[in-house]
């Protein structure tokens, strides 16, 4: 099987595997997640932290927010562009208005002021014991470290069900890597 197949079937069956978790614990497993972050992170006041707007099955990251804004980090949300393009970040607040992007995506409006994060929280459909993630094959995140990563130091946290792990991801050389990865059982670092 080629690695575009084996791409292709680990993201099916992951996302199957995610689905029923979320349906299980979803709820009680981002509140897990959002202490796991605080007391990891929240000591990094002045930080600029992006998350995302849980989308399906994803594990909902604002509890997360929420608290990291109260240990006086600022948060951001990522916006999509375009197709084969980076991820830019825009300042978010809890009850800013947010407009609708591509791939179901939401996100702050242009008025809202750009950010460049320091910690990045990333959805994912699984992981492995290496740091190494799949999404849904868009490339975003991967481009988006590669170009924070040649500019500043950024430290990137894939956030999921630990029922998400799986023995290897099948990877290229353009996938980054993650540094950390938080389930509703802790924080992994690699």
């Amino acid at each position: 099987m080629c690695l575009e197949e084996q791409k292709t079937t680990l993201r099916v069956a992951a996302q199957e595997k995610r689905y029923r978790t979320a349906r299980e614990i979803g709820e009680k497993a981002a509140t897990r997640i959002a202490d796991h972050l605080v007391s990891g992170f929240g000591s990094q006041s002045g930080c600029v932290v992006s998350g995302y707007l849980a989308i399906g099955s994803e594990i909902d990251v604002l509890p997360a927010l929420y608290e990291l804004e109260a240990c006086n980090l600022r948060a951001a949300l990522p916006v999509v562009l375009r197709d084969g393009e980076p991820l830019i970040f825009r300042r978010w607040r809890q009850g800013l208005k947010l407009e609708s992007g591509p791939l179901r995506t939401r996100h702050p409006a242009a008025s809202s002021p750009e950010m460049k994060p320091d910690l990045l929280i990333i959805p994912l459909l699984a992981f492995d014991a290496e740091g190494y993630r799949i999404g849904w094959g868009g490339g975003f995140y991967d481009r988006t470290l590669i170009k924070l990563r040649a500019e500043k130091s950024v430290t990137a946290v894939g956030a999921a069900f630990s029922s998400q792990q799986v023995d290897k991801v099948p990877r290229e050389d353009h996938d980054a890597r993650l540094d950390w990865v938080v389930t509703e059982a802790g924080l992994t670092h690699f």
